[in-house]
């Protein structure tokens, strides 16, 4: 996990949610399918003229590896237990939020995999909109400037757990100020009172998205859905019966 989620709301929903400036949307409807290497909107914080500025902007979900990685396929999950090592450039400065309704995980042998979508119980739900931690890169390409993208994740917990042994990182609104922060975690002198600081802040965020991440797996449910959703390059992203229950 996670390697397909949804996000099946309207941009207006997801700006007041997140109290955030809108950007370029006109494009932008409900999917209900969105796959590695798609565009999806993430939420990012930004300091201009000593203002902070909270966003809504399109990035694609891939980050770029090191020139001198030999994985292949898009780069889609951080490992929260690796965000210290193998993350730590993007996780000292360049957080954001992946705003989705929910994902789905497969079950059953390779020759029946039957896709399961997992979302925010009705129950508990205030809002049906989860919030996964994420890390993002802004590169350029041949048509300019791009924002790339990363969804942490753990292992699963609770009903995420019984369907994948990983799942998103998902976090409360009370941890949003303090994970989209654009402070950085890597010192800017080598003072010690500023490096015990940056440290400090490091290890309080990532203690406060592990703990937020437990809360939210508490709040999940799932169910089947239709095995049409599990080719990627036939299912109709903008096709609402990809996440009805069947059966």
């Amino acid at each position: 996990m996670c390697g397909r989620f949804a996000l099946n709301a309207e941009t207006d929903e997801m700006i007041q949610e997140f109290v955030a400036a809108g950007g370029d949307f006109r494009d932008w409807r409900p999917r209900f399918s969105i796959a590695p290497t798609n565009k999806a909107p993430i939420v990012r914080e930004l300091l201009n003229d000593e203002q902070l500025e909270r966003r809504l902007e399109f990035a694609k979900w891939d980050f770029p590896r090191s020139p001198y990685s030999t994985a292949k396929g898009p780069s889609i999950n951080a490992r929260l237990d690796k965000l210290t090592t193998t993350w730590a450039g993007p996780l000292a400065s360049t957080r954001c939020l992946v705003p989705m309704t929910g994902y789905f995980e497969w079950v059953g042998p390779k020759t029946d995999r039957r896709p399961q979508f997992i979302h925010r119980a009705r129950a508990v739900a205030t809002s049906p909109l989860l919030a996964a931690a994420g890390l993002y890169k802004a590169v350029e390409t041949d048509q300019g400037h791009e924002l790339r993208f990363v969804i942490i994740t753990d292992e699963g917990r609770d009903a995420s757990g019984e369907v994948h042994d990983r799942m998103p990182v998902f976090l409360t609104p009370d941890v949003w100020d303090e994970w989209l922060s654009p402070a950085s975690f890597t010192p800017a002198s080598r003072a010690s009172a500023t490096v015990a600081e940056a440290r400090a802040r490091k290890e309080s965020a990532l203690e406060a998205i592990t703990a937020s991440g437990i809360a939210v797996a508490k709040t999940l449910d799932y169910y089947p859905v239709d095995k049409k959703v599990n080719n990627v390059r036939t299912a109709d992203p903008f096709d609402a019966s990809l996440v009805e229950r069947v059966g």
